[in-house]
């Protein structure tokens, strides 16, 4: 920038200084580092909301299978064993929201297989945009390709039947079932850990029950990347932010509960689903 002078009818151009312009410069970065975080919080903030938003249009649809079906609830069978990675007993393709192997699929075909899709043609909703999560082959090669979904169904809604009625994990079949936890309490959709994240069933031991191990085990880790925190829908409709007393560090299927207070966040958890059922 040139400064003009007039002077006696000449006119004088003062160009700024190196020492000027190096202040300037030092102003502006300054600024750039103050603002910068901010920025970061506010995108990262936008994603989180975004999530919720997710959640929140996957569970009014939810609300009209159940409207359309007698006050069913959505079933969700499509589940495999941590341990092996098969099919369950009871497992099945077609009585699921969501059909398919999160880390392995490539297209979002299974989405639409699902029984949702009829109710919100969207396959955005099915996925959390701070998902960093790539799809893998079955060999384990990981591709430079974005995972197509998220969110798992909570193992409370409509899950597996089993002929022995002691060893099945508590689930409601119908809306109008929903007592223990009430429905604000109960979680639906779960935003769950990118690298824990397999079939589209949340599982955790529910309080009460025989089989629950000791030490406790997360089945499924619930994700932490939206400020230390996951993000859920609960059974009457509204969606919630959950932030963690500890991180949540994947390690392996089936993980156990870390000492450092984790457990906290595990019981947390176990709360909002439908505790053992004595028979």
């Amino acid at each position: 920038k040139l400064m003009v002078f007039e002077t006696s009818g000449v006119l004088l151009r003062r160009a700024f200084t190196l020492g000027e312009l190096l202040v300037v410069i030092a102003i502006l970065a300054l600024l750039i580092a103050i603002l910068l975080p901010a920025l970061s919080l506010a995108r990262a903030k936008g994603r989180e909301l975004t999530c919720l938003n997710n959640l929140k249009q996957l569970q009014i649809c939810a609300k009209l299978y159940s409207l359309d079906h007698d006050g069913f609830l959505l079933p969700n069978r499509f589940v495999y064993y941590i341990d092996t990675q098969s099919p369950s007993a009871g497992f099945s393709k077609e009585l699921t929201w969501c059909p398919g192997l999160a880390p392995l699929d490539t297209t979002t075909d299974n989405i639409k297989r699902g029984l949702l899709w009829r109710y919100n043609e969207s396959t955005g909703i099915y996925r959390c945009p701070s998902d960093a999560g790539k799809v893998r082959t079955p060999e384990g090669e990981v591709l430079n390709v974005k995972r197509t979904r998220s969110y798992n169904l909570c193992q409370s809604i409509n899950g597996l039947p089993y002929s022995d009625k002691s060893a099945s994990l508590p689930s409601f079949a119908k809306e109008s079932e929903i007592n223990n936890p009430p429905p604000a309490e109960l979680i639906f959709f779960v935003d769950v850990h990118e690298e824990s994240i397999f079939d589209s069933h949340f599982g955790i031991p529910p309080r009460g029950w025989d089989w629950a191990q000791d030490p406790p085990r997360w089945w499924d880790l619930p994700t932490g990347r939206h400020s230390q925190g996951g993000n859920f829908s609960f059974a009457d409709g509204h969606v919630e932010h959950w932030r963690w007393a500890t991180p949540k560090i994947f390690t392996e299927l089936g993980q156990l509960v870390r000492d450092d207070g984790e457990i906290e966040d595990f019981r947390r958890v176990q709360r909002a689903v439908k505790p053992e059922t004595r028979f």
